[in-house]
């Protein structure tokens, strides 16, 4: 019996001495209570600070549309390297201005393309085949070749699949047409920020969000360097 927990009691430490081995490697980031390796931040092309803040954004968004509209808007933001996508339904257009303005103020973000719908709040069927087909989106888009799957942020809305991401030009149209390509996709809008190979060979500092020149934060009505492409 003791032999057996001698045992036992080795094999435990030599687990836990692996594990702190693992995490001594690789570091740890603590977000909010929570920690998370570094080498998941690695397979991401925002540094982990614009990972952070990009959360950070996306919770401060949320809560500032709780605020502004309780249960009557559905208003979704998903934010990369400072850009917010909303997407979502608010009761007007008044509404739907008011929430680009809100999303606008919160710290750090740079540019707002505001893709809300007037009407009605969407059903929670159509919502659920939106999540079925951002799953499809993602499964295609890991099986297609050369295109960087952990750095690019997938949403869907009614059909319209919206790609955000810092890729190159070449794997942006790989990207695209794999999406394109899936069964139930209504649109393709790809909200990518492009940069060289070379920046991506040699990481430095963050590349700016492109935009035209004197472009404003976009709203639906000014998306400047969206492109949406036809679906097959």
């Amino acid at each position: 019996m003791l032999a057996r927990l001698s045992a036992q009691r080795t094999l435990f430490a030599a687990f836990a001495l692996a594990a702190l081995t693992a995490l001594s490697g690789c570091g740890l980031l603590v977000v909010g209570g929570t920690a998370a390796t570094t080498a998941v931040v690695a397979t991401d092309r925002r540094t982990a600070g614009e990972q952070v803040e990009d959360q950070a954004i996306e919770l401060k968004i949320a809560s500032e549309m709780r605020r502004l509209f309780e249960d009557r808007a559905r208003v979704n933001a998903a934010s990369y390297a400072g850009l917010v996508l909303l997407t979502g339904d608010v009761p007007s257009a008044a509404d739907k201005a008011k929430a680009e303005e809100a999303a606008r103020n919160v710290e750090k973000v740079q540019r707002v393309v505001n893709e809300l719908r007037v009407g009605d709040i969407t059903p929670i069927s159509v919502r659920t085949n939106d999540t079925w087909l951002t799953s499809k989106v993602k499964s295609t888009l890991i099986n297609t070749k050369e295109v960087p799957t952990r750095t690019i942020l997938v949403t869907t809305e009614r059909g319209i699949v919206y790609l955000l991401g810092r890729v190159t030009a070449a794997e942006g149209e790989r990207a695209g047409k794999a999406t394109a390509s899936v069964g139930g996709v209504n649109k393709v809008v790809k909200l990518f920020d492009i940069v060289s190979p070379e920046s991506i060979a040699q990481p430095s500092s963050p590349a700016p969000i492109e935009t035209s020149p004197d472009s404003t934060p976009a709203s639906s009505a000014d998306t400047g360097d969206v492109q949406a492409i036809p679906v097959q």
